[in-house]
């Protein structure tokens, strides 16, 4: 690009094209904070600045639902997340692993061996998930302020796109998240371990 004596023109910031990306995003972000504070979803802690990896070889769960949101930390940055709400849930042969970063030591945990790791009123922040998925009676797009087969108060925005289903089935799950939460967590034959040579879940 020139100027008008035809010289060129370096770092100019095509404006309306900027804020054409920006202030959706800035909009949506606005409406998910005002949402965690009037309890539309559930924030009840400033995640970590490191994701961490989940993996089972099967996840059975009653009452799903999954929308858009955003994981904060403590320094205010927001990480932006799937949702998604389980109101219980099985787990077969889970395992949990975060590797301190910077080094080679991880902190695993396994449970659900011989017996399943069972949870009630699940929520995952994730950024990624992978499997075998089958849904019992899925909607897809569905406003997600509207969702009700989830944890209570497991919804997303007005206008936001939801989904739900009377029950998932995911085998082979493969998930990085950044925090979990559940009103109850089973932990059914846990072993936990600190690993000095990276040890992940997958």
């Amino acid at each position: 690009m020139n100027d008008a004596h035809g010289s060129p023109v370096l770092g100019r910031t095509r404006w309306r094209r900027f804020a054409a990306v920006t202030v959706p995003a800035l909009a949506l972000a606005g409406a998910i904070v005002f949402g965690m504070a009037n309890g539309a979803i559930a924030a009840s802690f400033a995640v970590s600045g490191s994701t961490f990896k989940v993996s089972a070889d099967k996840l059975a769960g009653q009452g799903f639902v999954q929308y858009g949101g955003l994981a904060v930390d403590k320094a205010g940055n927001a990480h932006p997340v799937a949702v998604s709400g389980i109101k219980s849930a099985s787990l077969t042969n889970l395992c949990q692993s975060v590797v301190v970063p910077g080094t080679s030591i991880s902190l695993v945990i396994r449970a659900g061996k011989t017996k399943d790791a069972t949870a009630t009123d699940l929520l995952i922040d994730m950024n990624q998930l992978s499997g075998d998925a089958t849904f019992d009676h899925i909607n897809i797009g569905q406003d997600a302020s509207t969702l009700t087969k989830g944890p209570q108060g497991a919804v997303g925005q007005a206008g936001g796109f939801g989904q739900q289903a009377d029950a998932v089935t995911i085998t082979g799950l493969r998930q990085v998240a950044w925090s979990t939460s559940a009103g109850q967590f089973n932990l059914n034959g846990l072993d936990l371990h600190v690993s000095l040579n990276g040890e992940e879940c997958f």
